[in-house]
């Protein structure tokens, strides 16, 4: 985080969560930092504009309001570009990731509903000529990602329980403008009301009620990790047999360093990992240090895994909850 300063480096790493639902947010996050209001507004500007943030805005808890899924494609090298031009064209495609396997583009898709998945995962195989390998969630460990830059590494909170009987048909909306992002802007929740036509009280209202059912996982600033330094993120994948992974995912998930941690579905005869974690390192020797605690665990230590180190970033945004039009 060397191109920043120390005022830069707080907003980045002091506000990735707890964003006050108040009628000026950065207001109090600007009191908090001894600064006005315009300074704040200003500096998130400027760093949301040099991609140090993706925005300032929520992160949805998979499969509670729309689906997702984590899938890749094998990508010969000579259409790497052409592929990844077809795949983050996609709407709902809001992670696309080059990584060091024979599956080489990773991309996490989005949508309202899982017809609509389905159909965005089957036009990237008509529009590829490659076959999607397509990997489900199946429980989460730790989803959060919104982890200290500057402090020692420490072990992420295990995700809340989440109550999806909290969801009103009219949030949907409400929650897709939170994963683009709030405007920053001195009334955020003022503006988005005016979009979504209602009162400001009652998108405060709703965020807070989203929140407390875990559907929201987190709402504050979304940073672009490997802008600020952290350049060697790899995800592991380990052949956990399924009647383990209940009792190993929670332990994996507390490894400091370990900043997510999820079960996904096997796919027979071509993928066999289940149990997935992703490791955010400065350095490679770093991660993999990281990576070495994971494998001292009694329950891992003999257990096959691969390491999938990410190489390139080809997109990254917030999910699609509503159906664009």
């Amino acid at each position: 985080m060397e191109h920043f300063d120390q005022i830069d480096t707080r907003l980045l790493d002091e506000f990735q969560r707890d964003l006050p639902l108040v009628s000026r947010p950065f207001a109090v996050m600007a009191q908090a930092l001894g600064l006005e209001e315009a300074c704040v507004l200003d500096r998130l500007t400027r760093l949301k504009g040099q991609g140090a943030l993706t925005r300032v805005g929520a992160t949805i808890r998979p499969n509670t309001v729309g689906q997702s899924t984590l899938a890749a494609l094998a990508v010969p090298e000579e259409r790497l570009e052409e592929v990844a031009a077809i795949v983050g064209a996609e709407p709902g495609v809001n992670h696309s990731y080059l990584r060091e396997a024979e599956w080489n583009l990773w991309f996490v898709a989005t949508a309202p509903d899982a017809d609509m998945l389905r159909a965005s995962l089957a036009r990237i195989e008509a529009r590829t000529g490659l076959t999607v390998l397509d990997l489900r969630l199946v429980k989460p460990f730790n989803i959060d990602l919104g982890f200290r830059l500057t402090a020692q590494a420490r072990p992420m909170a295990a995700p809340r329980a989440a109550d999806p009987s909290a969801l009103r048909p009219e949030d949907r909306p409400l929650l897709h403008a939170l994963s683009q992002g709030l405007d920053i802007v001195a009334r955020p929740f003022a503006t988005l009301a005016d979009r979504l036509g209602w009162t400001e009280a009652q998108v405060l209202a709703r965020i807070d009620a989203l929140l407390k059912a875990g559907l929201v996982s987190r709402l504050g600033v979304i940073v672009r990790h490997r802008t600020l330094g952290w350049t060697s993120n790899a995800m592991v994948v380990w052949d956990v047999p399924e009647s383990e992974i209940a009792a190993v995912g929670p332990k994996l998930a507390a490894l400091p360093g370990v900043t997510l941690c999820y079960q996904r579905r096997s796919v027979p005869d071509v993928w066999p990992y289940q149990l997935y974690c992703m490791i955010h390192g400065k350095s490679r020797d770093q991660a993999l240090a990281v990576l070495a605690t994971a494998r001292a665990l009694p329950a891992l230590s003999h257990v096959p895994h691969r390491v999938l180190f990410s190489t390139r970033c080809f997109k990254q945004s917030g999910a699609q909850i509503a159906e664009v039009v």
